[in-house]
């Protein structure tokens, strides 16, 4: 085994690498740029060297500034982790000239499936079903017309050089070719460069799953089952599973099989994975190879009991793989979901900034058979920046059954505390309660369809309205009792929303009886039951009879309360306090009809609007890169353009001024 290990990557992968070095007795080196300097991967490391610079273009993607850190570690092997340089062979072989060894697949493979056009190529020669499609890049509009005609309409344009999401476009009609061409090859550019694009037929709805595999240098492959990754957004994967509810064990042998056909064929080692898409007729077909460590590794871990990072060094210090195929059966579901900074109200736009609070769920084994995991790089105070991805951890759920897994995983979110940044906690809440999601009715459409206007919290029916009042009256009584206030008012006012309601709670015994009246005097009376006390960040408990379970937050002036896929807030205050509410002045009107604001912190790509020009709302005014991918800045309103704050290249704060119509 290895002495000291290198990490060439930063955040939450870099930290569960240096747990399985730890575990086995590997030193480890961190490296970091200067915005990561105080980060968690940093200060969990044996050492950790500086890369200088801060966008990943002049740090973790500068392949000499970390052979010079791997040289002046002494490091004898190097994990790349994924994404940045892990699956460039350059790297690879930059790595063994330097005399150490590169955790991950020999270039030759990385070369061979890194290249997307390539790699169906050689799909289709190990008798690996492939997508219809035009076999060679795309150079222009017209190539791409002739080849999307050819298999017709829908097609889907991709990054030759890369995956992840980026560089992929859907277009449904010729009409849309052009502007589409343009982007994916320009993403592509900027994520891999490679501006190369192919074509291939769109399947409509369906499903993404794909295969872990394992191999060593010895010829020894196996697969660990597959994981279902059909929830997604923009092409990026937003909720895995492992296994799919829409496998069956021989679909799973069918397709493991072709996975392991493809690693032969290219002489693979090391852990990796290969995608297909699954149409309703359970035929798949070869989607990419990703060689490397996944994101969603550990959905595979808790279903399989297996460390794949340990795996992987073992791998690549020599030793033969230690399973067997007929050993690796699935044991339970597991089911991950992947925190990301950025508000799911405004159409997911990143969010940047300091994390003022971060607390995590009580980890462990929250029911009988269950466990939640979260794999993340941050801590409280951390700076969540412009110049890396959104996502700030994983949290998993393991359980005997898919709907045990699927609900730790629902509590898991509800005790979940993010402040400082927008974060889509909220929205993951409500996708794992999804009946749809719950029936396993999935496929990558899925988000765009069941928000087809995009996400909004959900207004709670009326009798939830008021169990949540109740609850959060009794809260507040109690929390008044408990900081020893002279006088705990008898009454209060609990608002939801633009629903306020008048409420008195009496002790009756083990239970409190709350009298609710709502702005058309009407009056419910519940009772509530709980062994509740400030500082628990749950609440369990029965409002009249019926069992509920509530993540707890306290705010300055009551409780927000989360539960059944919504995080909801109640003010709760004297009905002194409430009626002064009332009196106060609103906001002033904003003025902003007429600009156009950044949404994000990012750097503008592309103009599209001109001083004098009429435009619709829903025409494209800007191209906004942050975070890795690309963002289209739209016209909210009809009207004509009068002034341009911004040009090609400028690099925006959030709600910069961009445009003014006359």
């Amino acid at each position: 085994m290895f002495e000291k290990l290198l990490i060439a990557n930063r955040g939450e992968i870099a930290c569960r690498i240096i747990r399985s070095a730890r575990r086995l007795g590997v030193k480890t080196v961190a490296v970091y740029a200067d915005a990561d300097r105080h980060a968690p991967h940093c200060a969990l490391a044996d050492e950790a060297l500086p890369l200088g610079g801060g966008p990943a273009s002049e740090t973790y993607l500068q392949i000499p500034s970390l052979i010079a850190a791997l040289r002046k570690s002494g490091a004898d092997a190097v994990h790349p982790g994924y994404g940045f340089l892990s699956e460039n062979p350059a790297f690879a072989r930059a790595v063994a000239k330097a005399g150490a060894v590169f955790v991950g697949p020999p270039p030759k493979a990385m070369e061979a499936m890194g290249d997307k056009i390539a790699a169906k190529k050689l799909a289709r020669a190990a008798r690996v079903p492939v997508i219809p499609g035009d076999a060679d890049a795309v150079a222009t509009v017209a190539a791409a017309a002739r080849a999307a005609e050819k298999i017709g309409y829908p097609v889907m344009l991709k990054a030759a050089g890369g995956g992840g999401g980026k560089g992929m476009r859907v277009v449904a009609r010729a009409a849309e070719l052009e502007a589409a061409l343009e982007g994916a090859a320009r993403e592509a550019e900027s994520g891999f460069g490679d501006a190369r694009v192919f074509l291939e037929k769109f399947v409509v709805r369906p499903r993404h799953i794909e295969i872990q595999i394992l191999g060593d240098q010895k010829g020894g492959l196996v697969h660990l089952g597959e994981r279902e990754c059909s929830i997604q957004r923009r092409n990026q994967k937003v909720l895995e599973e492992a296994p799919s509810p829409f496998v069956t064990p021989r679909l799973r042998a069918r397709m493991g099989e072709a996975a392991l056909a493809l690693a032969r064929r290219v002489g693979y080692y090391s852990a990796g994975t290969v995608e297909f898409v699954v149409d309703a007729e359970r035929q798949f077909y070869f989607l990419e190879m990703n060689t490397r460590l996944q994101v969603e590794h550990g959905i595979t871990e808790l279903v399989y009991g297996v460390d794949l990072v340990e795996e992987m060094l073992r791998i690549a210090a020599g030793e033969r793989l230690r399973l067997r195929q007929a050993q690796l059966k699935p044991k339970g579901w597991a089911v991950e979901v992947r925190l990301c900074a950025e508000d799911p109200t405004r159409e997911f736009l990143p969010s940047i900034g300091r994390l003022t609070r971060y607390a995590p769920p009580p980890l462990g084994t929250p029911a009988p058979k269950t466990s939640l995991r979260l794999d993340d790089g941050v801590q409280e105070g951390s700076e969540i920046s412009i110049f890396y991805d959104s996502m700030i951890g994983k949290l998993m759920a393991h359980a005997p059954t898919r709907r045990a897994a699927l609900a730790a995983l629902a509590d898991g979110l509800d005790d979940f505390h993010i402040d400082g940044i927008r974060h889509n906690i909220d929205f993951l809440r409500a996708l794992c309660s999804h009946k749809e999601l719950l029936d396993g009715a999935t496929s990558t459409d899925f988000i765009a369809r069941v928000w087809p206007d995009g996400f909004a919290h959900a207004v709670p029916p009326a009798p939830r309205q008021r169990q949540l009042a109740a609850v959060a009256c009794v809260l507040q009584q109690r929390r008044l009792r408990r900081t020893a206030q002279a006088h705990v008012p008898p009454r209060l006012a609990v608002q939801l929303g633009k629903h306020v309601f008048q409420a008195q709670a009496e002790t009756d015994g083990a239970r409190q009886r709350v009298r609710l009246s709502d702005a058309q005097k009407r009056t419910h009376e519940l009772s509530v039951e709980t062994d509740w006390q400030p500082g628990m960040r749950r609440f369990h408990g029965l409002v009249d009879g019926r069992r509920l379970q509530l993540g707890v937050r306290p705010l300055a002036e009551g409780v927000r309360l989360s539960g059944g896929g919504a995080s909801l807030d109640l003010y709760v205050r004297s009905p002194a306090a409430q009626a002064l509410m009332g009196f106060m002045p609103s906001a002033r009107t904003s003025q902003s009809a007429k600009q156009v604001r950044c949404p994000m912190p990012g750097a503008v790509l592309a103009v599209s609007a001109a001083v004098g020009q009429e435009v619709k709302a829903g025409d494209t005014l800007f191209i906004v890169e942050a975070m890795k991918m690309e963002n289209i800045v739209r016209a909210e309103r009809d009207g004509t353009v009068e002034t341009l704050h911004c040009a090609v290249g400028d690099k925006l704060a959030v709600d910069a001024l961009m445009l003014e119509f006359a």
